[in-house]
């Protein structure tokens, strides 16, 4: 026991269960998928999902594809929408997209969008989304 009488003991942390903060972790890594989309046109995200198999739940893994969040518009300007569920998020009344103007420009205005994210500054709207039903609304049993 003496190697353990040189230690000194603490109680763990408690995790955080901050819905904040894990709704921007995972916007975080959906617009990091956005620039690996950017960079691989083929990507796709490996999801894990649960099912039964011969009366067992097993766990087995899918790949699910990652849709890009931008359009090029009528003039050949390219349009982000920023989607959070299924559908993009209004950063003014009726203004949801943001003009990127060409491809190349695109890898910028999404790192801005995590530092935004990062710096709490979209909290606002990903909270009037969870309150509208965009997001976090149960789905009907069939």
């Amino acid at each position: 026991m003496p190697i353990l009488k040189s230690l000194s003991f603490t109680a763990l942390p408690k995790g955080s269960n901050d819905p904040a903060q894990m709704r921007r972790t995972k916007f975080i890594a959906r617009l990091e998928e956005q620039k690996l989309l950017l960079n691989d046109p083929n990507h796709v995200r490996t999801v894990q999902r649960w099912t039964k198999a011969n009366g067992e739940r097993q766990a087995t893994t899918k790949q699910q594809a990652v849709r890009p969040w931008w359009k090029t518009d009528a003039s050949g300007q390219l349009v982000m929408s920023v989607k959070f569920g299924a559908k993009p998020i209004e950063f003014e009344k009726g203004k949801a997209g943001i003009v990127v103007g060409s491809k190349d420009k695109l890898p910028a205005v999404i790192d801005a969008l995590i530092g935004a994210v990062r710096a709490g500054e979209l909290d606002d709207l990903f909270a009037h989304a969870a309150k509208t039903g965009i997001i976090g609304k149960p789905r009907k049993a069939a």
